[in-house]
């Protein structure tokens, strides 16, 4: 029977690569020159280090950049409040890998209300979508790529 998986993942690698070359940017920018400003990745995400909010905001437009040029979803982040001290602003971007309970059940919902002959299981941080005809399965993605879901999807591990 066919089946497909539904993921949300994000390629670290890349996100490394991205950051490295944000630093070497802000490195060399004259704005930034003597300021301290800096990329970090941490274990929940990406931490910005700057003096004050505006750079912050500067430093959040080259990430983005870098990420995309590497193909890395922008979706996939999640900006949380910047902290601004005296002489430094810190902010931290959150990378969300995997499809939450409240995301995984409107996916869900969204498939069965198409009332295609397939089925949708959550399983953990993925939902496993079964059906007879591979046609039902590839409108099933192609309905997805449609909507709009504010997290990026990935459809993996497609069988026959």
């Amino acid at each position: 029977m066919p089946s497909f998986d539904i993921v949300s993942k994000v390629v670290m690698h890349e996100v490394n690569n991205a950051i490295d070359q944000a630093n070497r940017e802000v490195q060399t920018r004259f704005d930034f020159k003597g300021s301290g400003a800096l990329f970090k990745l941490k274990e929940e995400g990406i931490e910005l280090v700057a003096q004050n909010n505006f750079q912050l905001t500067q430093m959040l437009d080259i990430l983005h950049n870098k990420l995309a040029k590497r193909s890395v979803d922008i979706k996939s982040l999640e900006n949380k409040d910047p902290e601004i001290n005296n002489n430094q602003a810190r902010q931290l971007v959150l990378i969300r890998q995997g499809i939450n309970a409240d995301v995984a059940r409107t996916v869900v919902k969204l498939i069965k209300d198409k009332k295609l002959k397939v089925q949708a299981a959550i399983q953990g941080e993925q939902i496993r979508v079964t059906g007879k005809k591979r046609d039902d399965l590839q409108e099933v993605i192609a309905m997805l790529r449609d909507e709009k879901i504010d997290l990026p999807l990935q459809f993996d591990n497609f069988r026959d």
